[in-house]
């Protein structure tokens, strides 16, 4: 089932897939992570920041898929900018913490694709 875009991220679930292409490899890369939904977009957070492996390869290749509950999708996936993304990586943030008691890791936006 693909998500309908625009459509709420309401689940129970407190984890989502990503799956990311290996910058060195090429071969598809999962990982199981929290996650928080804002403004049609979801957001994971990277504790090791830039040193993380799934942000170094959303940095050479920004297109990921998404399994979140039974929906599964393609997106493009951001790291915020501290500095331009301010408001955005506070809200976010405070919406981690929320969720799950943890918020101090890098945030990435996950934007699903739009409809065909």
């Amino acid at each position: 089932m693909s998500a309908p875009p625009g459509a709420p991220f309401n689940t129970p679930d407190p984890y989502l897939y990503v799956t990311t292409t290996g910058r060195v490899t090429g071969l598809p890369r999962q990982i199981e992570i929290w996650f928080v939904a804002w403004n049609g977009n979801l957001y994971i957070f990277a504790e090791r920041f830039h040193d993380a492996q799934w942000v170094k390869n959303i940095s050479r290749d920004p297109r990921v898929r998404v399994r979140l509950g039974d929906r599964d999708f393609g997106a493009s996936a951001r790291v915020l900018d501290p500095a331009a993304d301010d408001d955005e990586w506070r809200t976010v943030r405070g919406l981690a913490r929320d969720k799950y008691g943890w918020g101090d890791g890098l945030p990435v936006r996950i934007t699903p694709d739009p409809p065909r």
